[in-house]
């Protein structure tokens, strides 16, 4: 037993009984457990109970041992000075001042089935995919939970995008600019592509987006690759970046993308001219994405989005690949950007204009094939197959979020688990 499970217990009262008698046999009725106090101070607030037919109201603590209410030092502490009731786990010791103020104590031991204690150690301590492995049925997912959980992610997403929003001047054309060009990087260029976006103010882009080339050599030259041209094509480039510095007073930043351990296709060069083509083909494409309301509008939108015919047949610079065709964007590669950039700004932009519509981006996820991965390759083995995006990006957001972390009292599939006993 430890504290957080004691808490978890009483937060979502899982007892045997509800028979509760005092240390010295008094009865307690819970009128109100109170509420679940994640900060300093007592652990539940706002509590409400009866004993010896008084109705008393204030805060409880809950420990382990009541010995521990002396190790923490809580009486000295003017934030535990309106306790009602001390809830342990096993009571060792009287504490006086609780008897000189006729609090009572309420000991645990024998309302709770050991069958939980014995579950919960095995969360703990299983090292599997999820800690659950080998209590876990389908039927342990509870209603609703992967629109609550791509409901979670998005919301976490949006708390970073607003810290983006604040930065750029609430300029959520930038911002998506700087998140598209985080996607377009991968997980290994992520940064050092939004580094890019974000080293270029975007009045400057919406001045050169008419000109494919232009584009390319400022994303090009920023990335430290024109400094020595070895073909016409890069002397070109190297000549437009030349002006455009000239021209914008750009400062002399160099970000110097990585090639190391990507596929081909995945190159930075490959990646950062579709990015270009993306903003040349179209002239409004935040509106165009904003308004989208599934993905078909999306694919719509990129279906044509491919590298400048220089990269046909390469996919570096001046090296020539027997491997020949355009370079376009995969649907794979689409849909991470729309689940990694798109919909987080999507949902942004709405809740920053009180358009909140939870409803359009289920649908939205919904629309979309699941992803395959090492997550949900493992999920499946359990038996839990996503059909749609929603509950792929569930699946992977609560292993991350939970699983990974051993997060189980936070958990609603841990919840069911430790309820059935």
């Amino acid at each position: 037993m430890n504290e957080k499970l004691l808490q978890y217990l009483w937060n979502f009262k899982i007892f045997t009984n509800f028979d509760f008698k005092d240390t010295d046999g008094n009865s307690i009725e819970i009128l109100h457990s109170g509420k679940w106090n994640t900060d300093s101070g007592p652990d539940f607030l706002m509590a409400k109970i009866k004993t010896k037919n008084v109705i008393l109201a204030g805060n409880i603590e809950l420990h382990v041992k009541s010995s521990d209410w002396i190790f923490h030092q809580h009486s000295d502490d003017p934030n535990y000075q309106n306790i009602i009731l001390h809830v342990v786990f096993q009571h060792d010791i009287e504490i006086e001042e609780f008897t000189a103020k006729n609090i009572p104590t309420l000991e645990l031991k024998k309302h709770i089935d050991e069958n939980i204690l014995g579950k919960y150690e095995k969360l703990l301590y299983e090292n599997q995919f999820i800690s659950c492995e080998n209590l876990f049925t389908p039927h342990n997912i509870p209603f609703y939970f992967h629109e609550e959980n791509v409901l979670k992610k998005l919301q976490e997403k949006s708390i970073s995008i607003e810290e983006d929003l604040k930065r750029s001047k609430n300029n959520f054309e930038a911002v998506l600019f700087h998140h598209l060009a985080y996607s377009f990087g991968l997980k290994v260029n992520a940064f050092i592509f939004k580094q890019i976006a974000e080293s270029i103010d975007f009045s400057i882009i919406n001045k050169i987006r008419q000109d494919k080339i232009q584009l390319e050599a400022l994303f090009f030259g920023i990335s430290g690759w024109l400094e020595n041209p070895i073909d016409d094509q890069m002397k070109l480039w190297k000549r437009e970046f030349d002006f455009l510095t000239t021209k914008f007073n750009l400062p002399y930043l160099r970000t110097h993308p990585k090639f190391l351990r990507l596929r081909p296709p995945n190159f930075p060069t490959i990646r950062l001219s579709q990015l270009a083509n993306l903003y040349f083909q179209h002239q409004n494409l935040f509106s165009k994405l904003i308004s989208a309301k599934d993905s078909e509008e999306v694919y719509e939108i990129f279906k044509n989005i491919k590298a400048s015919e220089y990269w046909d047949d390469k996919f570096n610079f001046g090296k020539i690949s027997s491997h020949i065709q355009p370079k376009i964007l995969s649907k794979e590669f689409i849909n991470l950007i729309i689940f990694n950039s798109i919909l987080p700004v999507k949902y942004t932009y709405h809740q920053y204009h009180n358009e909140d519509n939870p409803e359009e981006m289920i649908s939205f996820y919904k629309s979309l094939p699941p992803e395959k991965n090492f997550i949900t390759e493992n999920w499946k083995k359990l038996k839990v197959k996503p059909d749609t995006a929603l509950e792929s990006q569930s699946l992977i957001y609560h292993y991350k979020s939970n699983c990974e972390t051993k997060n189980c009292l936070n958990c609603g599939i841990g919840l069911k688990i430790l309820k059935e006993t």
